[in-house]
C-alpha cells in the first residue's frame, strides 16, 4: 500500500488523523442508528445529516490538503530581473533564489512557496495552494465534532436516564467505546479549535506563521527608528481572506509575485530578511567541541539539566567529534544551535550545511571575544524574544531594559579601562 500515491498518506500523521476520524463517525453513526424508527424527532435527524455532510467534507478537504500540497518552486529558480537576485536569498539545496514569502523546509526537502508550516497530521507543508483547503478542514473537523458530541452524549444521558430505553441496553464495550469517541471529539474540538483561531488570525492579517516570527523580529530590530517596519501584504481584512478562504477554497495567483500595499515592492519583506540575517552572522560566536555528541534527541551522558531541558523545536541536533569546530548561530542556557564549520554533506549532487542543536557543556568558545559571548549568551536576541513572551512585561519596557543594561555595562567597562590606563 505503501507505494506510489498511497506513499504520501502511508505515516503516522495521516494514518493517526484517519483513524481518529474513521472512530468519531463510526461510533456517531452507531449512536444515531439506535433513535431511527418509532422514536426519532426532527432535531435528531437534522443533528444527524449535519454531521454526515460535515465528515464528508472534512475528508474530502483532508484529502486535498495531503494530494493538493503547498507548491514548491523549481530547482534552480532564479527571478526574471538579475538585479533582483540581491534582494533574496540563496538556497543551497535547491541550488536556486528562495521567492518573496518562500521558505525551505526540512521536511520536503524544497522551498515551500507561501510556507506556512509543515504539518505531520497531512505530512506535507500548508503553503500557497493547500492553505484554503487545510483551513477548510480544521473548521469542518471542529463543527463536526462539535455535532458528534452532542450526539454521542445525548445517547449515553439517554442510557443512564431513570426512564425506558428505546433500544436494547448497550454492553460495556459499546459503553466504554462511546465514551472513549466523545473523549477524542471534545479532544479534537480544543485541540484543532486552537489551532483553527491561529490559522484565522494569521489569515485576517494575511501573514504566514514563519512571517509571524519575521515581523515580530522586524519590530524588535526597528524599535529605535521614528518609522515602524510595516507588513507588505496586508491591504485590508477583507482582501487578505478572499487570498486564502474562498467556496473552492482554490488560492489566487502563483505563489511568486504577491499584491503589496502602497509604498512597498515584491522585495520588502526579503530585504528585511536579509537584514536580520546580517545581523545574525554579525552575533554569531565560534566554539570548539570538546567532548563527543552522538546527535541524541534525549543525550543522559552530558548531565541531568542537558537532558531535561531539550529546545522545543523539530530542528535536528548534530553530531559532533573533539576538535569540530561549530559557528554558533543561537544560544540557550543548557543546548546551543550553529553549524559545522568546513563541513557539506552532497545530497543528490548538491551540498547540505550541517546545522543542529547540541548539548552547551560539548563545546567552549575558541577565543576571548566569543567567551565575552558566551557568558553573557542569555541576552540573545532570540532568549530576549522568548522571554518577552513569556512574561507579563512589557515589549517595550524589556528592549529598553535589555539595550539600556547592555550600554550601561559597556559604558562602565570602557570607563574603568580608563581610569586604569590613567
Amino acid at each position: 500500500m505503501c507505494f506510489g500515491p498511497f506513499k504520501r498518506i502511508c505515516t503516522w500523521g495521516p494514518l493517526s488523523a484517519l483513524a481518529i476520524i474513521k472512530t468519531v463517525i463510526l461510533m456517531t453513526i452507531y449512536c444515531s442508528r439506535q433513535s431511527w424508527g418509532q422514536h426519532t424527532n426532527a432535531s435528531t435527524d437534522i443533528s444527524f445529516i449535519v454531521f454526515i455532510f460535515l465528515s464528508g467534507l472534512t475528508l474530502y478537504h483532508f484529502i486535498n490538503s495531503i494530494y493538493e500540497g503547498p507548491g514548491f518552486l523549481p530547482y534552480n529558480w532564479t527571478p526574471e530581473s538579475d538585479r533582483n537576485r540581491q534582494f533574496l536569498q540563496f538556497c543551497n539545496v535547491c541550488q536556486g533564489y528562495k521567492a518573496p514569502r518562500s521558505h525551505h523546509c526540512r521536511k520536503c526537502n524544497r522551498c515551500v512557496l507561501k510556507m506556512d508550516h509543515h504539518c505531520p497530521w497531512i505530512n506535507n507543508c500548508v503553503g500557497h495552494y493547500n492553505h484554503g483547503y487545510f483551513t477548510a478542514f480544521l473548521a469542518s473537523s471542529v463543527i463536526g465534532c462539535c455535532v458528534s458530541s452532542y450526539i454521542m452524549i445525548s445517547w449515553l444521558m439517554a442510557v443512564f436516564s431513570t426512564r425506558p430505553l428505546p433500544f436494547s441496553p448497550p454492553s460495556v464495550f459499546t459503553l466504554v467505546a462511546v465514551m472513549f469517541s466523545i473523549g477524542l471529539s471534545i479532544g479534537v474540538v480544543i485541540a484543532v479549535g486552537m489551532l483553527l483561531y491561529f490559522q484565522i488570525q494569521s489569515i485576517v492579517k494575511n501573514q504566514t506563521g514563519i512571517e509571524i516570527w519575521i515581523l515580530e523580529k522586524a519590530n524588535y530590530r526597528n524599535f529605535s527608528m521614528d518609522k515602524p517596519f510595516v507588513h507588505p501584504y496586508s491591504k485590508g481584512w477583507l482582501f487578505n481572506i478572499k487570498q486564502v478562504l474562498s467556496w473552492h477554497c482554490a488560492a489566487p495567483g502563483d505563489g511568486i509575485t504577491w499584491p503589496v500595499i502602497e509604498g512597498c515592492d515584491q522585495y520588502t519583506l526579503t530585504r528585511e530578511q536579509l537584514a536580520q540575517k546580517e545581523e545574525k552572522r554579525k552575533r554569531a560566536r565560534r566554539y570548539s567541541v570538546i567532548t563527543p555528541f552522538t546527535g541524541s534527541w534525549f543525550p543522559i551522558s552530558h548531565g541531568f539539566k542537558v537532558f531535561c531541558s531539550p529546545p522545543i523545536t523539530d530542528e535536528p541536533r548534530i553530531k559532533l567529534e573533539i576538535g569540530d569546530t561549530v559557528i554558533v548561530t543561537r544560544w540557550r542556557k543548557h543546548w546551543l544551535f550553529g553549524e559545522r564549520e568546513s563541513l557539506t554533506i552532497p545530497v543528490d549532487n548538491r551540498d547540505v550545511r550541517v546545522r543542529g542543536w547540541f548539548p552547551r557543556p560539548c563545546a567552549i568558545p575558541v577565543s576571548g571575544k566569543d567567551k565575552d559571548s558566551d557568558d553573557s549568551s542569555e541576552l540573545d536576541p532570540d532568549v530576549r524574544y522568548l522571554t518577552r513572551n513569556t512574561s507579563g512585561v512589557s515589549k517595550s519596557t524589556e528592549t529598553d531594559s535589555n539595550y539600556g543594561s547592555n550600554s550601561r555595562r559597556g559604558h562602565r567597562a570602557n570607563s574603568n579601562n580608563s581610569r586604569k590606563d590613567k
